[in-house]
């Protein structure tokens, strides 16, 4: 008897495809809050944009709270929190899933973004332009931003953006240095 093949959302690099008459098993409660940024990966349409503008409205919340010693310690701090949560948590939901990097992760946009903001003034205008930087690297995916998503599983679901927010960061400290951007 053949077996029907595979839909192309099951396919992928080191995820295996569903096996017939075989349930997945559900990702825990913590990896799908934190992949999802508790809920904001469902939101319609692009929830990667929808992730990214809760972090920069997030920041921005918490950031006016800080006194402007802590600011950059912070943000960098909450990054690396993020992705280091983030990568076991992507790799639940991506193996429960079955699919290589599920749209609804969008954890790995908010450590991008929170990296894009890092040592930046608070104003409207820089974090309008993290964001945009942040969106535009993500979706363009210079090198080596690309090849990063061959990483396995959580790791590729998120370095990939870790290193868009790296050249976002980049982009916004030449234009805040430049002074385009003040």
């Amino acid at each position: 008897m053949l077996e029907a093949p595979t839909p192309p959302s099951e396919r992928s690099a080191g995820v295996p495809p569903a096996v017939a008459g075989t349930s997945r098993p559900r990702p825990s409660r913590w990896a799908i809050l934190i992949a999802t940024f508790f809920g904001i990966g469902r939101m319609r349409p692009g929830p990667g944009s929808w992730a990214s503008a809760a972090t920069v409205a997030l920041w921005a919340a918490l950031a006016y709270t800080l006194p402007a010693s802590l600011r950059t310690p912070v943000v960098t701090g909450l990054a690396l929190a993020v992705t280091l949560a983030g990568i076991p948590a992507a790799t639940r939901v991506a193996r429960t899933s079955g699919v290589k990097d599920p749209q609804f992760v969008v954890i790995d946009e908010v450590a991008g973004q929170l990296i894009a903001l890092i040592a930046v003034p608070l104003a409207w205008k820089t974090f309008l332009a993290g964001f945009i930087l942040f969106r535009g690297f993500d979706i363009v995916k210079p090198p080596p931003v690309r090849q990063l998503e061959a990483l396995p599983e959580g790791a590729g679901i998120v370095l990939d953006d870790v290193a868009a927010g790296l050249y976002a960061l980049l982009g916004m400290h030449l234009l805040l240095h430049s002074g385009l951007l003040k």
